[in-house]
């Protein structure tokens, strides 16, 4: 074999190594179609659970409605008249949308520097992490999933100071965030 075709096929590994599938399964609207395509999606959303008590159903509610289970999901760009890129909307990546700030004070919480918000087991770590905090600080039910998502989106100063209140389309995104959640749930139970 040539030493070009030899290089050509090594590149070609090498790339194919180094690439992930960010992409949503096919059926976000059924849990059990979810786990089925992308099991080790559940088994990260139970070991956050056994690890912070947040419940499977209420943490794939959050990760659709945050990034519809898009692994590199992120917000839109923002542009000055309508043209001109102005970068993005906020840091906001991964399954979670985690911030930079909050995703970089849960490393250093939990000892897990080398975590990736685009894991799908750090991303729902952290929401397990996170939404821990708002059951202890709040005293939200871990199975709330329309407040937990509240003090999610807002964080717990703006979720104290209902700041969510003046944001009709929120209250309505949290209201869809529960029902899914509740929905998801009926699911996963008849699924196993």
């Amino acid at each position: 074999m040539s030493r070009f075709i030899r290089s050509l096929l090594i590149l070609i590994y090498v790339s194919g190594c180094g690439s992930s599938n960010y992409s949503a399964p096919r059926d976000l609207e059924n849990a059990c179609a979810i786990v089925r395509e992308r099991p080790h999606y559940l088994a990260a959303m139970q070991s956050s659970e056994r690890r912070w008590g947040i419940p499977v159903h209420v943490q794939m509610a959050a990760i659709y409605q945050e990034s519809k289970f898009i692994g590199n999901a992120r917000t839109p760009h923002q542009y000055a008249l309508g043209v001109i890129p102005m970068g993005r909307q906020s840091s906001a990546y991964g399954y979670s949308q985690a911030l930079d700030n909050t995703w970089d004070e849960y490393r250093v919480s939990t000892g897990n520097r080398s975590a990736k918000r685009d894991d799908i087991a750090d991303a729902t770590d952290f929401m397990g992490w996170y939404m821990s905090q708002a059951v202890a600080r709040l005293s939200v039910a871990p199975q709330d999933a329309e407040n937990l998502y509240l003090a999610y989106h807002e964080g717990f100063t703006g979720y104290v100071r209902q700041s969510y209140k003046s944001k009709d389309w929120l209250v309505r995104v949290a209201n869809d965030v529960g029902a899914r959640s509740q929905t998801y749930a009926l699911q996963l139970a008849a699924c196993n």
